[in-house]
């Protein structure tokens, strides 16, 4: 399949946040954002990356997530685009996986980005020793990739999350969120605490989002706060967009779809083990790019001022490469 643009272009108005997008509005990658690594991790030895880009996906190598990829690239990765179907053949060699909002048609839907055998074989992969990183936004995005995190354990709320009362300074809309130690939402793992002081992760923005909860023996390590809200779609047609939720606090109880539903104890980034591999998946993509956004040209993402998401980036390769336990 074929990839289409990878500039995140209005999406936020299908999850019901139009003052985020009118907010955000066109996103372009940060030319100026620093991917140079002063003391590269793989000098010798380089893990093996292999980026998906063969599911319509939203960010590629050479777009949005330009930047990711020259980071961890300039930290000793071996980053390789991927164009073809997952299986035993296409996975063979690498180290780590990544999926970065894969979707199932060019254009906003519900459709599942990956066939049953596809889910089987990164399944599998995962179980005999292969590492994933797989990054999820807000509706219709869970929709496309929910198969996937199924057979990991993985629920994913597939709609849109918010939390007025968590939202970041400066960011640039309602539907950010601020996950910091001050506010306990960031979680000792390996991912926050790196192997020294100088990689802690004390303080992560997200940029609208979907929230997800893993299986028993995993790790939250990015924690929605009580006051989180799930909003979800109304029932939609496969292959289109539903109509947008109302944006409202939830009653007791309240699940249909069209209502928003609390996210207590739900995250926004999780890390386990499953077989022999390694898992992290993550609520938001924004969080790992490097874009200006709208016409004042806004940070949104990794170079956002006083945030550890560059940091987080980098420890959550070095977990799944085993260099971090």
């Amino acid at each position: 399949m074929k990839t289409a643009t990878p500039l995140w272009n209005g999406w936020l108005l299908a999850g019901g946040l139009a003052g985020a997008a009118v907010a955000f509005g066109q996103q372009v990658p940060d030319p100026n954002f620093p991917v140079k690594v002063a003391t590269p991790t793989y000098t010798a030895n380089h893990p093996r990356v292999l980026f998906d880009e063969a599911h319509f996906n939203v960010h590629t190598t050479k777009g949005s997530y330009q930047s990711f990829a020259e980071l961890v690239t300039n930290d000793g990765y071996q980053v390789t685009p991927n164009e073809k179907p997952f299986d035993t053949k296409t996975l063979a060699g690498a180290d780590i996986l990544v999926i970065a909002n894969a979707r199932g048609a060019a254009r906003p839907s519900e459709l599942p980005a990956f066939t049953e055998p596809e889910c089987d074989a990164v399944r599998d992969w995962i179980r005999a020793g292969g590492n994933l990183l797989l990054v999820v936004d807000h509706y219709p995005t869970g929709h496309a990739v929910d198969s996937l995190a199924q057979r990991l354990g993985v629920n994913l709320s597939k709609g849109t999350t918010t939390d007025p009362d968590h939202a970041a300074p400066g960011a640039g809309g309602m539907g950010t969120l601020l996950f910091a130690r001050t506010n306990q939402l960031i979680a000792d793992h390996a991912v926050t605490l790196g192997r020294n002081e100088a990689e802690r992760v004390n303080r992560v923005i997200t940029f609208t989002g979907q929230s997800l909860k893993g299986p028993e023996g995993s790790v939250a390590f990015l924690k929605l706060a009580d006051t989180a809200v799930d909003r979800l779609p109304s029932a939609g047609t496969p292959g289109q967009v539903a109509a947008r939720p109302q944006a409202r606090r939830p009653g007791p109880g309240a699940a249909a779809a069209g209502q928003s539903v609390s996210a207590a104890g739900r995250a926004q980034g999780v890390a386990l083990a499953f077989g022999k591999g390694r898992v992290v998946v993550l609520g938001e993509a924004s969080q790992l790019s490097a874009q200006l956004a709208g016409p004042q040209q806004r940070p949104m993402g990794m170079n956002f001022p006083g945030i550890d998401n560059r940091q987080m980036a980098l420890n959550i390769m070095h977990w799944l490469s085993r260099l971090i336990d």
